[in-house]
């Protein structure tokens, strides 16, 4: 498959913040989640990807330019979606369109106005009077009309009610499978990514400590719960975490072959959750 985006060896510190040797990539009509607590680097991957900031190390190739020297080139075909927004307040939704378009060297008016009907924006109204969730959906409506190739997110669906952030995932889904788009999609909010995505990034104190496809992930993974007392001696080697109580015991390993040949038929395996995943790999690694 083509790769989009190729991360190699990428280094930024911050005081005493530092992301680490790290590497990422891409492939084409994907979505991944970049997933990972607050200050764990997410951010500044992402300011680096778009040359808002200079790694201290490392390369960043998007559709197989250099991130630095083909900044121009790149710009152009990117959809970016930050957690801020960028657009003038007084501004109504067409003004803004009118002042964006001509930044691009393709511009598609007719997709515009599909979109902007398909997604039910006014374009009378000011930005200013927009919700965070309309917000979000002109954010994407812009970006899809300049036939974006790589859609950058920062938490789209923060702050969102459910009902709209549901609406925005299936256009994300959309996005992907019918428009073979490709998708960077940061986010605290991981049963968004439960649905949607095809990949995990999972960022830690500046490393990506998980890399995988998200089906692997929870295949190889098992919450695990029963009796304590049935617990081999060794039983913390089978574990990423457990916790015990005079109930039981629930817990999360990678090694659930080995475990099913040690404990009573009675235990409990169940399917985690990517939340379920990246709560007990942080406990590991704190």
């Amino acid at each position: 498959m083509e790769t989009v985006l190729e991360i190699k060896g990428l280094c930024k510190s911050y005081g005493d913040f530092e992301l680490r040797n790290l590497n990422l990539s891409l492939e084409k009509g994907t979505l991944t989640g970049f997933i990972g607590p607050n200050g764990a680097g997410k951010t500044t991957t992402i300011k680096s990807i778009l040359n808002m900031i200079a790694p201290d190390a490392g390369t960043i190739r998007v559709l197989g330019m250099d991130s630095v020297s083909g900044d121009l080139g790149i710009k152009s075909k990117l959809g970016i979606v930050l957690d801020d927004g960028h657009f003038y307040e007084d501004l109504t939704l067409k003004k803004m369109k009118n002042l964006i378009a001509p930044m691009y060297p393709v511009w598609n008016d007719g997709a515009y106005q599909s979109y902007m009907e398909k997604f039910s924006l006014p374009e009378e109204k000011k930005i200013k009077d927009l919700s965070r969730g309309m917000r979000m959906k002109y954010a994407l409506v812009l970006a899809l009309s300049h036939e974006a190739e790589l859609f950058i997110l920062d938490e789209p669906t923060s702050g969102l009610d459910p009902l709209v952030r549901s609406e925005l995932i299936e256009i994300l889904k959309d996005i992907v499978l019918e428009e073979n788009k490709t998708v960077l999609m940061s986010t605290h909010i991981t049963s968004d990514l439960d649905k949607i995505a095809d990949y995990l990034f999972f960022l830690f104190d500046g490393q990506i400590i998980l890399q995988w496809q998200k089906d692997e992930i929870k295949e190889g993974h098992a919450v695990v719960k029963g009796d304590a007392s049935a617990l081999p001696p060794d039983y913390e080697n089978y574990f990423v975490g457990i916790s015990k109580s005079a109930y039981g015991f629930e817990g999360l390993t990678d090694k659930k072959a080995a475990l099913k040949k040690l404990l009573p038929v009675n235990t409990v395996y169940e399917v985690p959750t990517i939340e379920d995943i990246m709560l007990y790999y942080i406990r590991r690694h704190k």
